[in-house]
Order: C-alpha cells, then structure tokens, then sequence
C-alpha cells in the first residue's frame, strides 16, 4: 500500500509566506509526477503545481512568480513554498503521487489535504 501525506498548512496573514511538505511512502518503485491541487469552499478543485521526476515544473496562471513546487526523489517528498499569499489562496491543498508500485502497478494516490487560510 501506499500513502501520502501533506503537513505545513495554516494561518496567514496577506502577504506572508507558507511552505507545504507532501511525503509518499509505502510500496513504491518509482515516483513520475507529484502535484499540488487545492480546492476553495464552493469551487472545485484545481491544479496548482506539478513537477515530473526529472525537474520540469507546471504552473496554474494564478500562482506564477508566486509559488514554487520542489522535490526530493530520494525520500518521495514534495514542497510547496507559496510566498506573497493573498486571501484568494485560501483552499484544502492536496498533494498527489503517479506511483509505480514495486509490484509494477501504477496508480495516482492523494493525500488527506491540509488547509491554509489567508486572512487579515
């Protein structure tokens, strides 16, 4: 089995900074693209950044030059450090994991979501 799970949410004030931790274990072979989607109350959720296992990264519009996605593929682990929030980033942020299992099954596995709140 595999799990995923994400730490570092909160809340803050316009303007700071936060950085979200996402850490995949199990078993797990390989890991190819680990994302970052959020979901705001009434909306659905959306993709905020993905990165593959080679370094390339993909941004939503709305967190460009603001937002950056990292990974560690040694230990399975994701960051999100999100500078400059504003109150519109307000959501459930969820981490995701395209895992190849030792067993060679590939599936996408989420996390639970941890919230993070911007608000003066």
């Amino acid at each position: 089995q595999v799990q995923v799970v994400e730490s570092g949410g909160g809340l803050v004030q316009p303007g700071e900074s936060l950085r979200l931790s996402c850490v995949a274990f199990g078993n797990i072979f390989s890991i190819n693209t680990m994302a970052w989607y959020r979901q705001a109350p009434g909306k659905q959720r959306e993709l905020v950044a993905s990165i593959i296992s080679g370094g390339s990264t993909n941004y939503a519009d709305s967190v460009k030059g603001r937002f950056t996605i990292s990974r560690d593929n040694n230990n399975n682990t994701v960051y999100l450090q999100m500078n400059s929030l504003k109150p519109d980033d307000t959501a459930v942020y969820y981490c995701n994991a395209d895992v190849e299992t030792k067993y060679y099954e590939s599936a996408v596995y989420w996390g639970q979501g941890t919230q993070v709140t911007v608000s003066s």
